[in-house]
């Protein structure tokens, strides 16, 4: 059943949508910017909810996409500029990573 999102749910989609183009978090480092939480957390957020904000750019620890959003992720971080491993199939996240706000 959907559900509006509640506060935390609110703070996931807030860190996500400052995320800039170009640029990606993992799960866990989601968490880590909202102060709580952690990668499953909010992955039940994003796969809730993600749909309004960059779902693109937050990504698995290993630089890979969300499941079944292989394709549609692709597509973004091409027109993005986003930094790919040598392999093109995964973010290279020591390029990729953003730091945060500053």
């Amino acid at each position: 059943m959907w559900s509006e999102p509640d506060e935390y749910a609110e703070a996931v989609l807030d860190a996500v949508e400052r995320i800039p183009p170009g640029r990606v978090l993992s799960y866990g480092d989601v968490a880590e910017l909202v102060g709580r939480g952690g990668p499953r957390q909010v992955g039940r957020v994003m796969s809730l909810y993600g749909g309004a904000v960059p779902w693109w750019r937050v990504i698995r620890a290993d630089g890979s996409p969300p499941q079944c959003h292989e394709l549609r992720a692709h597509e973004h971080w091409r027109a993005e500029g986003t930094p790919l491993r040598a392999d093109g199939r995964r973010v290279d996240m020591s390029r990729a990573r953003w730091q945060g706000p500053s």
